[in-house]
């Protein structure tokens, strides 16, 4: 499951803004505050959480699930 803290660090990483994020996945920018507020997208949908997910994976961006690294926080990356 995605973060809101992940999902603003991927925005950051491809500079994109909520509006950006909104158009890519066909979302409301109310939807896309709400992912990235303090509920998190498990306040949303599952197709909304898959949309995030799958423009943000399309734009090079890689989720980090908690535990891949040896810190073990879930975070993102970029495509090299």
């Amino acid at each position: 499951m995605l973060t809101a803290g992940q999902i603003r660090a991927a925005r950051g990483l491809l500079n994109w803004s909520q509006q950006q994020l909104a158009e890519a996945t066909k979302l409301s920018v109310q939807t896309i505050k709400r992912m990235e507020g303090a509920r998190g997208p498990s306040g949303s949908t599952e197709a909304n959480v898959e949309a995030v997910r799958r423009a943000l994976e399309g734009a090079g961006v890689i989720f980090l699930e908690p535990k891949s690294s040896k810190d073990g926080g879930a975070g993102v990356r970029l495509k090299r």
